[in-house]
């Protein structure tokens, strides 16, 4: 046995309890990596189009958010590890329906995650090998619920490889693409920084262009913060969420602005039509570009997939673990793994696959549009919680591993910022579908916590929340 699998303990907790096989190198993996999704390998160039190289500021400001609110998130993360993390958080410090809100509404989010994710794999899959798109979807869906329903040392596994290739992709990409700018990459077709204000300027479409990529940008963070309830389900909590929130900055610095640099310095920001990176390398003269972004494309999608069932059913078992969600989603297997969170969490999301073949592409774009805001909810109410729950720490004198910069100040600068995009989203044309219909399902949502808070009152009796109120 190695000195990791010491340090991972028993593939299952205590009766009752979640598991706690995630090794070290799981944990810091999904924290290096788990910010990095298909968005950022094909979806940035949509953000590039819309503000021109100045988007370059519109990844700092979105990137900074992250890094605040992950900040926030380990302070509480540290004092007090739970698999339902910020949605735990949010209880406690805002009331029942706080908590029953941002869980349930973080579960919808990464639920409609599921089709999105098992659809773009699908198509590459058939472009890759031919066959039906549904067959690959059904496919890549079931294989990825099978590993997660053993134990979750799998996702931990699976994730670590995922991520191990995505690093390396980026890495090899700036490698590339530094070697291009200075004209040492041998055949190169392109060098230098001229496009960073060529064709128009480095603020090609404007100031306001920033920030409306910077709305698009956004949601090209979220998973960030699922190290937090990954953790939970690890032998030292405390250990991986502070490497992991210590590490953010550089993470977000390298992997995100790093690339996106790499990219307006040395295509037009107008010309991206295959693909932020894709563009570039076939503009450098490496062979097979499409090829080498199709498979590299295709691990990030998988392990975006294999990231939304894990955190769903995570979530949902919380609810359940909290008397917020039915009894039956806290069913465990021997090994710790809640199976009924982890089916039902599959079978909405496949739901929603077949629905995306079959229902109008208006329709199903309106469905995915009720969370297109979530982030941002689930962002302000860890700074709100963390703002409430910070008080009363340093009331206490209480230290945990991680703090938050400035407090208070920094925290009510992010509930301003926070709110500030959330109003801009009102304005914004191509935001407006999913700011209405966003914020219409969380309505819906508080106003059914708000209810269950008046009916049920504002305390539940699961395990986390005994040992929280004995603490505090």
């Amino acid at each position: 046995m190695t000195t990791e699998d010491q340090q991972a303990g028993s593939t299952s907790g205590a009766p009752g309890q979640l598991g706690t096989s995630l090794k070290p190198r799981h944990i810091t993996m999904i924290s290096i990596a788990g910010v990095i999704g298909a968005g950022l390998f094909v979806g940035s160039a949509n953000a590039i189009e819309e503000a021109g190289p100045a988007v370059l500021i519109s990844y700092a400001l979105a990137g900074t958010l992250v890094i605040l609110v992950m900040r926030m998130l380990g302070e509480m993360a540290t004092a007090n590890p739970d698999t339902g993390s910020f949605s735990v958080y949010s209880h406690r410090a805002l009331g029942r329906w706080a908590g029953f809100s941002v869980g349930w509404l973080y579960w919808w989010f990464w639920v409609l995650v599921i089709p999105v994710e098992a659809t773009a794999a699908a198509e590459i899959f058939s472009k890759l090998i031919g066959g039906d798109q549904w067959i690959w979807a059904l496919a890549v869906t079931l294989l990825l619920t099978a590993t997660n329903l053993i134990s979750v040392g799998n996702y931990g596994e699976f994730e670590f490889w995922f991520a191990l290739i995505k690093v390396v992709a980026i890495v090899a990409f700036i490698a590339i693409g530094v070697l291009a700018i200075l004209g040492l990459f041998p055949g190169s077709e392109t060098s230098g920084v001229s496009h960073l204000w060529e064709p128009d300027g480095f603020f090609a479409n404007g100031y306001a262009a920033i920030i409306s990529a910077m709305l698009v940008t956004m949601f090209s963070f979220m998973g960030t913060e699922i190290v937090t309830i990954a953790a939970a389900e690890s032998p030292d909590p405390e250990k991986g969420i502070r490497k992991a929130v210590n590490s953010v900055i550089w993470r977000i610095s390298i992997f995100y602005i790093g690339s996106i640099f790499v990219i307006v310095a040395l295509v037009p920001y107008n010309q991206l039509d295959d693909g932020s990176y894709q563009t570039v390398l076939e503009a450098i003269g490496i062979p097979a570009s499409a090829q080498i972004m199709d498979i590299v494309v295709l691990t990030a999608v998988a392990s975006c997939l294999n990231s939304a069932l894990y955190t769903a059913s995570r979530m949902l078992f919380s609810l359940g673990d909290r008397r917020e969600a039915p009894a039956a989603v806290k069913k465990l297997t021997a090994n710790g793994v809640p199976w009924v969170s982890v089916i039902a969490s599959m079978a909405l999301g496949f739901l929603a696959v077949i629905g995306n073949y079959v229902l109008p592409d208006k329709i199903f774009g309106y469905l995915l549009a009720t969370s297109g805001a979530v982030a941002l909810f689930v962002y302000l109410s860890i700074a709100v919680s963390q703002f409430v729950l910070g008080r009363s720490m340093r009331a206490r004198k209480e230290t945990p591993a991680v703090t938050m910069w400035l407090f208070p100040f920094l925290t009510v600068a992010v509930i301003v910022f926070i709110i500030a995009v959330l109003v801009l989203m009102a304005f914004d044309s191509n935001q407006q579908d999913a700011i209405l219909l966003s914020t219409i399902s969380a309505v819906v949502i508080v106003g059914i916590g708000v209810w269950r808070q008046k009916k049920y009152g504002n305390t539940d009796a699961s395990p986390a929340a005994s040992k929280s109120s004995a603490t505090n």
